[in-house]
């Protein structure tokens, strides 16, 4: 008996020992001078991020096998970016891993709560039978500045900015005058010419552009001349990839107005005010009192930043079962926005008067792009892995393998109403580097690699900036993207590749293979279902399901595919896609493009006429 006994104490032991590494963390009842224990848990994630690295730090006996942080169901708000570095870094044999248990839902969030609402509007910007209608709210304070913003959420539902039109309508414009740097529009049917922060989104073919307006002047012909401001104006109307079209096969471009108090006209609208911060806002029925609801803004752009360096990593760190919310995307609103493609804005780009690169005989325009901001950033690190957790409510790209990441996955996980790209992983060449000269690192481990990205759910990315994707990816290799559902996007579902170039440049082995994508395309043409650029030796393309494609109402042409293998795509070995009365694209493929048996149609068009 005595034995039986010291056998279960011993057993006991061993399970106690292999998590004994076990920090506990509540939102709710946590305290940051506690131990971390279950009956005295620590406050703030942070804190337990710090307890552990000393653990490491110290070679403490916690540290022999996995070290658990583990929060209680809440919300866990962050002042400043979760910082990740390479002290944090576990081992193969002992991870740090972030989770909540099962049934228990723990959120990291970049967010403040908007409180103190005041039913009733006596601002003359607003229409005098909606200002009884009207709450408004002073915004909330992060140290001693007023946050300002461009995302609002109520009762976990994301509010529309306050708009010409309702979501997802728009107008043709009447021209677009590059030379004197103006868009001319059917005048608006509401007086804007006091609204101090009007913005422009423009319909560009595959990207959008969101400029700041200067001015606005009426013609005489019931129309209103508007010019910009700089930067976006300049950018604007100098790149020529891609503009606006007037005289298209189905129209002109289009463009609708925002961010107006003088918009501010529909349930459901919200407007903040500069620069005083104030928040206005008009309530869905189901909202209530708002001093019952829960109202919240971002803080932060930035949410996690798994930081390492070429010469230390970041490794084997694992989030298991973690919310993800209420990251902003605020850029727009100090210098415009224009894209090139996949929500990259641009820095500077011009059509050339001769045209020619060496890397590229034939080009006719240069550009040199930023990459999006990313409620999670990762880079220079391996081992960083993703399972069942939930990226929500985020204003630009959900999660950012940016540079030097390997050996990760992202099992599990769902995505929703995202602003930007859902996932996106891979170099796409930034900064001072042409965004068209093939990218080869000095440092071969720069290239993302070794990535898995399955089983995931992604639905309703890409609502801010249309021009992103569901899952992108740029300049990678041995990447497997598989058994993933993809939907409701306004431009493309998977893309991988960058560079339109057949040149090679380390993009290799890339297997893309039993994902489901649908209704895709809502808004943005020269998309695919699946979209490719670029020579990539040893990809595979097979068994994805894609169907319902979106005829996007403002499109210019009918340039939409299920799969698009765009300029220079090679090496793709690609069979078995059911694509149901699908065609494919094509745009100068290279020679080892293999496409077998796949939807029942497939049409060729070899010189499809746009380039970037």
């Amino acid at each position: 008996m005595r034995f039986l006994t010291l056998l279960i104490a011993l057993v006991l032991a061993s399970a106690i020992g292999s998590h004994a590494g076990n920090i506990y963390v509540s939102a709710l009842k946590g305290d940051d001078n506690a131990p971390g224990t279950v009956a005295r848990p620590l406050k703030s994630v942070g804190e337990a991020l710090k307890r552990a690295r000393e653990w490491r730090r110290l070679k403490a006996k916690e540290a022999a096998g996995d070290i658990r942080i583990i929060l209680e169901g809440g919300v866990y708000r962050q002042a400043t970016p979760l910082f990740l570095r390479p002290e944090d870094s576990g081992t193969p044999e002992s991870a740090t891993v972030i989770c909540a248990p099962k049934g228990e839902t723990a959120v990291i969030s970049g967010g403040v709560e908007v409180k103190g609402w005041t039913k009733g509007c006596d601002d003359p910007r607003v229409a005098g039978h909606l200002r009884d209608k009207i709450w408004v709210a002073e915004a909330p304070l992060s140290a001693s500045r007023i946050v300002e913003t461009r995302q609002l959420y109520v009762n976990g539902r994301k509010a529309q900015r306050a708009s010409q039109f309702a979501p997802g309508v728009m107008e043709r414009m009447v021209d677009f005058n590059a030379a004197g740097r103006t868009i001319t529009v059917p005048a608006p049917s509401v007086d804007l010419s006091a609204a101090r922060q009007l913005e422009m989104f423009v319909h560009q073919r595959w990207a959008i552009a969101i400029l700041r307006v200067k001015d606005m002047v009426t013609d005489g012909n019931g129309n209103t001349v508007v010019s910009f401001h700089d930067p976006e104006s300049r950018l604007e109307f100098d790149h020529p990839w891609p503009q606006p079209v007037i005289g298209g096969e189905r129209g002109n471009s289009s463009f609708f107005f925002a961010n107006a108090l003088e918009l501010l006209d529909t349930p459901g609208e919200w407007y903040q005010d500069y620069p005083s911060g104030r928040i206005y806002y008009y309530p869905v029925e189901s909202d209530g009192d708002m001093n019952g609801a829960e109202v919240t803004i971002p803080l932060l752009e930035t949410i996690v930043a798994v930081e390492g360096s070429r010469e230390r990593n970041v490794g084997n760190i694992r989030f298991e079962n973690v919310g993800f919310e209420h990251a902003a995307w605020l850029r727009p609103s100090v210098e415009g926005h224009v894209t090139l493609q996949g929500g990259f804005r641009l820095l500077d780009a011009y059509k050339l008067h001769i045209p020619g690169l060496p890397e590229k005989a034939e080009l006719e325009n240069q550009a040199w792009i930023a990459r999006p901001e990313a409620a999670i950033t990762v880079r220079h690190a391996g081992n960083i892995d993703f399972k069942d957790c939930t990226f929500r409510h985020l204003g630009a790209t959900g999660l950012d393998y940016v540079t030097a990441v390997s050996d990760s996955e992202v099992t599990g996980c769902l995505f929703e109403d995202i602003g930007g790209t859902a996932l996106q992983m891979g170099a796409f060449p930034d900064g001072g580097f042409e965004t068209h000269v093939p990218y080869v690192p000095s440092v071969a481990g720069d290239i993302c690699r070794n990535i898995s990205v399955k089983s995931n759910i992604i639905r309703d990315a890409t609502n801010e900036d249309w021009g992103c994707v569901g899952i992108g990816a740029g300049y990678v290799r041995d990447v497997t993207i598989a058994d993933n559902e993809v939907s409701h996007l306004n431009y493309s579902g998977i893309c991988v590749g960058w560079g339109w170039t057949p040149l090679e440049s380390g993009m290799s082995n890339n297997r893309i293979t039993g994902n489901h994508v649908h209704h895709f395309a809502a808004q943005l043409y020269d998309a695919g279902g699946i979209y490719t650029l670029s020579n990539q030796p040893g990809s595979v393309i097979a068994g994805n399901r894609i169907d319902n494609l979106i005829d996007a109402p403002y499109a210019t042409n009918n340039r939409a595919f299920y799969i698009y293998f765009d300029e220079a795509t090679d090496g793709y070995t690609v069979d078995g896609n059911h694509c149901p009365d699908a065609e494919f694209g094509y745009n100068r493929p290279g020679p080892k493009l293999v496409v077998g048996d796949n939807g029942p149609h497939i049409s060729l068009d070899l010189n499809l006429p746009e380039k970037r």
